[in-house]
């Protein structure tokens, strides 16, 4: 074997790994925790927050 063939099987190695996280990503069953994970930063909001804020508006009305 020369450095040839070892670097061309290499790059069909690679290939094809990228071409399985490309279609993992882009999957229907991916797509339901992509959702789920885009919407964890605004889970440790405060709930109490939305309340203060009808309060305070019906107050100034």
């Amino acid at each position: 074997m020369d450095y040839g063939l070892v670097g061309s099987i290499f790059t069909v190695v690679v290939f094809v790994c990228f071409m399985g996280i490309v279609l993992w990503a882009f999957s229907k069953r991916a797509k339901t925790r992509f959702d789920q994970a885009q919407n964890l930063v605004f889970d440790d909001e405060p709930q109490q927050q939305t309340t203060k804020n009808k309060q305070e508006s019906s107050v100034n009305e």
